[in-house]
């Protein structure tokens, strides 16, 4: 296929605005899709994609069009993601493309992604195609929400399509105008082959399959190709395209988008970001990749049984290959064993990949509770980056603690002001500015620090705003604050992986809640189990389970109440020495207490 004949374009939107849908009507139209394979959410191969009705993970497909002109073209489509968490799979999306679909939901209008992906659209200098969805909803408000697409792109009004995707109503036109607006890629046939990856899978028979845009040269099926970073040399199983499934092809030209099955077994050798070029005829340097993501929130993963550890560490491997965002290193806690302490890009972002490691892997495991990272200032100068409370040097070492703060924007009906500004400066959050991007919708700029919105911050902003705010937020920079470590010692024994750092005027009242609620879970033993709260030294809490007791007297009828003091003290004796040397087995509910301290 000529390049002149081909156009790359991404769908990008806020969250459930659509982008699925309308993915699954153009696969329709184009008749990509047989009718009787037609499904909801074709492109969302996952599982729990389907349960959640969100898009996790980028996924490609190439459509025939006839456009009005009379000429076919290929369309080549990436469906991205619309939850802030993965931002990162959205930015190699447009790494790919040329164009990108921007929808905006008729009833919604603009949210906070949908801002944040298009920032990032134009930032990669893509063609904007802005389109209207769900005008058939009662509540659709088209006129209103071209106007604030009007304000935000300059884009006048009636040139802004608008459709319905559900019902597949004005599909085409948007065809139209992606043949008509985006440009094709510029690319050189001639030159050395460069092939940018912008996603990866893992297939037992092919190995790590990786997703290409071929920018320069072309490849063949029987090519010997190198990965430009780690210089390993690869013999393709097979090339070919997606439509949407794996279709084998003979060759990929430059301008089109494919897959390499590469048969690689290992994670490392083949990274999201590199480069392929030819072995015989290898290009001067590798294309841009991307940046690295930085993980923003950290938790541990140990296995429930610990001869599932080598399991554990298999299916990371492998998930580490579907999701470039994930980063993890081996770790060893006292209470639960060996795990490994995993970096995310958000809360969403954990709660996906515990999941696909339980259902896809079948790996039973045991999760901490979240935390970010911290830089600590040594009085004897330096800076140490620690990812988990239990690594917090003596405090009498430490000058300084500087935690993370993030810019937020709440977008909110201007009804829910009051709810917002509440919730936000009741967790240490600085107002900054407002906006008001239409009549009745406000959009509100904090910092805060990451710490107070990782665990339950956005349940509660939705519960506040009756669903209606959505929330957006940006790594700002570490301040320094008066920050401690709180920790829990149960049974003297001080468990690591209840570890957290708190500001200092919040660590007494999460320390008692914490303690209360551990109380409840922790079952009881045949010895009393003192749980205690300790902040810089001191116990500022504490609680008691109580023991199990044996009737010893069941068996004393009447008699002199020597025999009975005796059989007391004999158990009393006994208690001692089991409390001296036995353990107290923690539950995996009670790791996840530290998440609900709030809900009381």
């Amino acid at each position: 296929m000529e390049q002149k004949f081909i156009r790359n374009f991404c769908i990008i939107a806020h969250i459930d605005h659509g982008k699925s849908t309308l993915a699954d009507r153009l696969l329709q139209l184009t008749n990509t899709i047989p009718e009787r394979n037609m499904k909801d959410q074709v492109l969302d191969s996952m599982e729990l994609e389907r349960e959640k009705g969100v898009t996790i993970k980028d996924s490609a497909v190439r459509m025939r069009y006839q456009a009005n002109d009379g000429q076919e073209y290929v369309l080549n489509l990436i469906d991205t993601p619309g939850h802030v968490d993965f931002g990162y799979e959205v930015k190699r999306a447009l790494a790919a493309c040329e164009g990108a679909i921007l929808v905006v939901d008729a009833s919604q209008g603009i949210q906070a992604q949908t801002l944040a992906n298009l920032y990032l659209a134009l930032a990669a200098d893509l063609e904007i195609i802005p389109v209207i969805n769900k005008i058939d909803l009662p509540s659709a408000r088209p006129a209103e929400v071209a106007k604030e697409i009007e304000g935000l792109l300059g884009t006048p009004p009636e040139e802004i399509i608008r459709i319905s995707a559900k019902h597949g109503t004005n599909i085409e036109s948007i065809l139209e105008v992606i043949v008509e607006k985006v440009h094709p890629p510029s690319a050189n046939n001639d030159a050395p082959i460069r092939a940018l990856i912008f996603d990866t899978h893992y297939d037992s028979f092919k190995g790590v399959v990786a997703y290409i845009r071929v920018f320069d040269g072309y490849l063949q099926s029987d090519d010997e190709l190198k990965l430009m970073t780690t210089d390993t040399v690869v013999k393709p199983i097979e090339i070919g395209i997606f439509s949407p499934e794996l279709e084998p092809c003979d060759k990929l030209e430059a301008g089109e988008v494919g897959y390499i099955a590469t048969g690689l077994k290992s994670v490392m050798e083949c990274r999201v970001g590199d480069t392929f070029t030819s072995v015989i005829r290898p290009a001067n340097e590798p294309l841009p990749g991307y940046l690295h993501p930085k993980p923003m929130v950290f938790a541990s993963f140990f296995p429930v049984e610990s001869e599932d550890y080598a399991d554990l560490k298999d299916a990371l491997d492998k998930l580490q290959l579907n999701d470039a965002a994930l980063l993890f290193q081996p770790e060893t806690s006292q209470a639960i064993g060996f795990g490994f302490r995993c970096g995310f890009l958000g809360m969403f972002h954990m709660e996906i990949v515990q999941e696909r490691l339980e259902r896809e892997h079948e790996v039973n495991i045991i999760a901490t509770a979240p935390s970010v990272e911290y830089e600590v200032l040594l009085r004897e100068g330096g800076i140490v980056e620690i990812d988990s409370p239990s690594k917090l040097p003596d405090p009498s070492l430490v000058e300084e603690i500087r935690e993370p703060w993030m810019h937020i924007q709440i977008f909110t009906p201007d009804t829910y002001y009051g709810s917002v500004m509440e919730l936000v400066t009741k967790r240490r959050g600085e107002f900054i500015e407002q906006e008001y991007p239409a009549p009745d919708r406000v959009v509100l700029h904090f910092d805060i620090p990451l710490s107070e919105i990782i665990i339950d911050f956005y349940d509660q902003l939705k519960s506040c705003t009756r669903g209606y705010a959505s929330l957006d937020y940006q790594f700002q920079e570490y301040r320094p604050d008066d920050l401690v470590k709180l920790e829990i010692h149960v049974n003297g024994e001080p468990v690591d992986a209840l570890a957290l750092i708190v500001h200092r005027n919040a660590a007494y009242h999460k320390g008692q809640k914490l303690v209360s609620k551990l109380k409840r879970l922790i079952p009881r033993q045949l010895f009393a189990v003192a749980i205690q709260a300790v902040a810089n030294g001191r116990v500022i809490s504490r609680a008691n389970v109580k023991p199990l007791r044996k009737d010893v007297l069941a068996k004393c009828y009447g008699g002199d109440v020597s025999r009975k003091r005796k059989l007391l003290e004999k158990q009393k004796r006994g208690k001692k020495r089991m409390k001296r040397i036995g353990s107290v087995e923690i539950p995996q509910n009670a790791f996840m207490a530290v998440l609900r301290i709030g809900e009381d």
